[in-house]
């Protein structure tokens, strides 16, 4: 099998194990569901700890975070645009939850799934190489951002949130969330920085990002079908 043959092969298969992951990345489990709906009062280290295992088993959100960190080499960029990203996640969070901002949840996670898109096709030079011009990158991964904490935010509004303690849990699990965040891009920050110093990295990124794109558009597709199925 040649080398282009293998790397193809490699993508789908990246896809496929992805996938179903992806399309229930905002769910939460009935365990999980369970416990916060029968909680009273505060309880600051079980929605810490429900925050981070969001984060970490959030693909959506890992994925657009790999592909805003893909190419950047220097830890003050990085800590720039993931802070951009955290600040946009933690207000929509929070006006969602205390502010009762309601929006169809398909709609949300379809525009989640398309920055994961957008990335992808931003670290492809797409926009420059097709459409003749270059966004602004920070302010879109802010903007996104908004998306990606109104998303969960949604899926804490159907549950049956008891007002005592409302707060002290839900700033708690903000930041179990952001705990979250830093280990999983720790670990993808390992990983990046052993492959780049690969000779094949640049060679492959373009493939990587068509794959990344991949998810991207099924995630779209699949809550575009729940939208409509849902109606």
């Amino acid at each position: 099998m040649t080398q282009k043959r293998t790397t193809i092969f490699a993508l789908l298969l990246i896809v496929v194990l992805l996938l179903p992951a992806a399309a229930f990345a905002h769910n939460v489990s009935k365990r999980d569901a369970s416990f916060v709906e029968s909680n009273q009062g505060a309880a600051i280290v079980p929605f810490l700890y429900l925050g981070a295992k969001h984060m970490v088993t959030g693909y959506d959100h890992l994925a657009f975070l790999v592909g805003v960190i893909f190419f950047l080499y220097r830890l003050k960029d990085i800590v720039q645009y993931v802070s951009l990203f955290t600040l946009g996640h933690s207000l929509t969070l929070m006006a969602g939850v205390f502010g009762g901002i309601h929006a169809n949840p398909y709609v949300i996670d379809a525009i989640i799934g398309f920055s994961v898109v957008y990335k992808a096709f931003d670290n492809m030079d797409g926009f420059k190489r097709y459409l003749g011009f270059e966004p602004n990158t920070k302010a879109a991964v802010l903007i996104f951002g908004l998306f990606h904490g109104f998303g969960l935010a949604t899926k804490l509004q159907e549950l049956d949130l008891s007002k005592n303690g409302l707060i002290p849990n839900i700033i708690s699990f903000n930041v179990g969330v952001e705990i979250g965040q830093v280990l999983a891009l720790t670990a993808v920050l390992i990983v990046l920085s052993y492959w780049r110093t690969k000779s094949g990295f640049l060679s492959h990124a373009f493939a990587t990002n068509t794959a990344l794109m991949a998810v991207g558009f099924v995630l779209v597709g699949y809550q575009i079908a729940g939208y409509y199925l849902g109606a």
